[in-house]
């Protein structure tokens, strides 16, 4: 098993745990539709080489994010968006569950329950607070 790859790891390609088949990729990453039924209308981009955090990302990895980015925007463009919602969920606490790194895009319509309400609306229903 490579060494960028860690045993387990449902994102980790080499392990072959995906549920699902990727719908696009380049040199350093591949994208998957969501397979939560609350978010059909979004993608995950996910780097080849392990890593758990964006902040842990390499700078090749960085450089070919923008064209993963255009691809997620073409792949949901059929559905005719009228916004998007683009964010990683980092630590247990930020809400990650799987440990490898992944960049949720969602497609975001006018006709929503939540239309207009983004990141920081789950922030505005419970503040955060600051450890003591």
């Amino acid at each position: 098993m490579p060494s960028d790859t860690v045993p387990n790891c449902r994102f980790c390609l080499a392990n072959d745990l995906l549920a699902d088949t990727p719908l696009g990729e380049n040199h350093a990453f591949y994208m998957l539709g969501s397979i939560d039924p609350d978010l059909t209308t979004s993608v995950m981009i996910i780097p080849r080489q392990h890593s758990e955090t964006p902040f842990d990302m390499t700078a090749e990895e960085w450089q070919q994010m923008p064209e993963m980015l255009a691809l997620a925007k073409s792949h949901l463009s059929p559905l005719k968006p009228d916004g998007f919602t683009i964010g990683w969920n980092v630590g247990a606490v930020g809400g990650q569950h799987v440990f490898h790194t992944h960049l949720h895009v969602i497609a975001r319509f006018a006709n929503e329950p939540n239309a207009g309400k983004g990141i920081r609306f789950m922030h505005r229903q419970a503040p955060v607070g600051r450890p003591d």
